[in-house]
């Protein structure tokens, strides 16, 4: 709540939607101090709008037996068909650069910041919600608590990218990424840093969410990526972390399926429609060396229509390979089979559908414990800087072992999500849920629930 009044100066500076172009950068001189050119790089983002149209005489991007980005972003989070756990294949992956990096690159040593394709950036993500419960908005997520506002992140990224349209070197890149805030209770990993969710219960804190090295070895196909560490859950159409996510608050079905796996992945482009992706990893949200962790197997496939109006992407996000113990009960042993649908009605209108089963076995007390789910998004874009998302979300959780409460659940989110300029979103949203089975909202005690929710993320 503290970053509020921060946020509330700054706003005032933020340009109005679809404004033609930037506002002139402020003269930056490399020998002038980093302060001082970190001051002029924010006051000048904070004066830029997010989206400026394409220039029609700049030439086009090429990309190596790849499609063209589908989607734009900004506004959306992200231009590219959902396929995660790897950076985009044939794509050069130069990363829109942001105050932080802003600076260093006007500065003595900026040639060799650009050519050595590093990034460090992040930002803040507070957010607040109004709730008829009064207790707990689980399984709502990940604003469980209702009357609040909160910090959700405050995310640091240090990364490079590899250059994915070359073919004549292999390439390397990296990623480490922190939150800290509430979110992290959903993220964490069974060994690592683990005690403060498990051990202590802490409302608030730190998660090394991301730590992983890709290789990309462009002469394999038309491009393989293999990513070693630890990655984020690979199929969802939502995201763990704040910029990535279309809304504020998650589906039913993305709140109790697998977040996080630390193993390899390798990501194998065979043309500009099929991509494979196969590893191995020591199960859901579970550490290698922990005694939770099972040998877990990944093998997903993603198709791209010929029209570029289309992609499915499907498989096995999470299956055990140790024979009869497979699936059986420990941390969270999930056995994940997922298929995700997203079609592109024009440049102004998307749909997402994604379908999941899963499981684990001999659940003590329960036994067999499935549970399914299906969520639809649809993507209005508004404005050059706003979209509006349509979602409806139902989750069967057939015995109770993923919320607690054996109960049929739905959920219906009403959201807008609007760029103040290239630095600041804004997200509001109005939701409805409803367990159709028994009282599931507010520890147990409601079967309906409905919200008012928003929040700002501000990046640097």
């Amino acid at each position: 709540s503290r970053l509020l009044p921060f946020l509330a100066l700054l706003l005032p500076v933020a340009a109005s939607a679809g404004e033609p172009s930037p506002a002139p950068a402020s003269p930056n001189r490399s020998d002038d101090p980093f302060l001082v050119r970190l001051g002029r790089a924010f006051w000048d983002d904070l004066k830029a709008p997010a989206f400026s149209p394409p220039d029609p005489k700049a030439p086009v991007l090429e990309r190596r037996a790849s499609f063209p980005a589908p989607f734009d972003s900004p506004p959306f989070p992200s231009q590219e068909w959902i396929l995660n756990g790897s950076p985009t294949i044939g794509d050069p992956n130069e990363r829109t650069p942001y105050p932080l990096m802003e600076a260093l690159y006007n500065g003595p040593n900026g040639d060799w910041w650009k050519k050595s394709r590093l990034q460090i950036y992040g930002w803040m993500n507070a957010g607040g919600n109004w709730s008829t419960s009064k207790e707990n908005n689980f399984p709502l997520s990940y604003a469980i608590r209702p009357k609040r506002v909160e910090l959700d992140q405050a995310a640091l990224y240090f990364e490079r990218l590899p250059d994915m349209k070359q073919t004549d070197h292999v390439d390397w890149g990296f990623r480490f990424a922190t939150i800290y805030g509430l979110d992290y209770r959903f993220t964490t990993m069974n060994g690592v840093f683990s005690r403060q969710l498990l051990k202590r219960n802490q409302t608030y804190g730190f998660d090394p969410v991301m730590f992983y090295l890709d290789i990309y070895i462009p002469q394999v196909a038309e491009g393989l990526n293999i990513r070693i560490g630890r990655y984020v859950s690979i199929p969802d159409i939502e995201a763990q972390l704040a910029i990535d996510n279309l809304t504020y608050t998650h589906s039913l079905l993305y709140t109790v399926d697998p977040y996080t796996n630390m193993g390899i992945l390798a990501t194998l482009k065979l043309s500009k429609q099929w991509t494979i992706q196969f590893g191995i990893n020591g199960g859901a949200d579970s550490a290698i060396w922990k005694e939770t962790a099972r040998p877990t197997l990944t093998l997903m496939v993603q198709w791209i229509a010929p029209t570029n109006k289309d992609s499915i992407y499907f498989g096995i996000n999470t299956l055990g390979l140790n024979g009869k113990d497979a699936g059986k009960y420990t941390y969270n042993n999930l056995q994940h089979f997922v298929a995700t649908w997203t079609h592109k009605f024009n440049e102004k209108w998307y749909m997402a559908t994604e379908a999941y089963y899963q499981y684990q076995r001999e659940v003590p007390g329960i036994g067999y414990a499935p549970s399914w789910a299906v969520v639809n998004y649809q993507e209005f874009r508004l404005t050059p800087n706003t979209y509006l998302t349509v979602r409806n979300d139902l989750l069967d959780d057939l015995k109770g072992q993923r919320t607690g409460y054996k109960s049929l659940n739905t959920s219906h989110t009403l959201s807008v999500t609007h760029w103040l300029n290239k630095l600041v979103t804004i997200r509001p949203e109005i939701r409805f849920d409803h367990a159709w089975t028994r009282p599931v909202y507010d520890s147990g005690t409601r079967r309906n629930q409905f919200t008012l929710s928003g929040d700002v993320i501000f990046r640097f």
